[in-house]
């Protein structure tokens, strides 16, 4: 396993938080975001490394990403998928994505379940998606738990620990 990238839309929750996470430890980042970079609190700023694409429906960007990746996590509080969420569900199924969802109650440990799904699907890109803030404010803070738990897996992450330890 050799995740080099994650992508993502740029919608605060936590599509933020994964790109976030990725910035906070050198991981390189990107993915599609909506003509004129919409997101429900403005402009998604440019720091994060987003393209835009020619269209400024959010479900445009959502295929985008999906089929840009070898993989898709999504991440949400709720068991139950809905709204743009369910949408990236659905186009993974069309796009022959493997996808796994991911709640604090769905699986035991996080680890395990992500390790085993990231086992069996070879990933380099992974696209992370899941609700914006305003439907559920603490995804953010969950993806960043999730990812940080099966942070070795990520190259870059990897390297850096590899020097840090150099250092010390």
């Amino acid at each position: 396993m050799q995740i080099t990238k994650i992508i993502s839309g740029g919608q605060t929750g936590a599509d933020r938080a994964a790109l976030d996470w990725a910035r906070e430890r050198g991981i390189p980042h990107g993915g599609w975001c909506p003509k004129g970079r919409r997101a429900e609190d403005g402009v998604i700023p440019y720091s994060y490394n987003l393209e835009e694409n020619n269209i400024s429906a959010y479900a445009v960007r959502t295929e985008w990403n999906v089929r840009d990746s070898d993989a898709t996590v999504l991440f949400s509080i709720e068991k139950r998928l809905s709204g743009g969420t369910r949408l990236t569900a659905d186009l993974a199924e069309r796009h022959g994505v493997p996808w796994i969802h991911i709640t604090p109650c769905s699986h035991r440990s996080v680890r395990q379940a992500l390790g085993a799904f990231l086992e069996v699907n070879p990933v380099f890109i992974l696209n992370v998606a899941g609700p914006r803030a305003s439907n559920e404010p603490a995804v953010g803070t969950f993806v960043k738990q999730c990812l940080d738990s099966v942070g070795d897996l990520f190259v870059n992450q990897r390297v850096n620990a590899r020097a840090r330890r150099r250092v010390a």
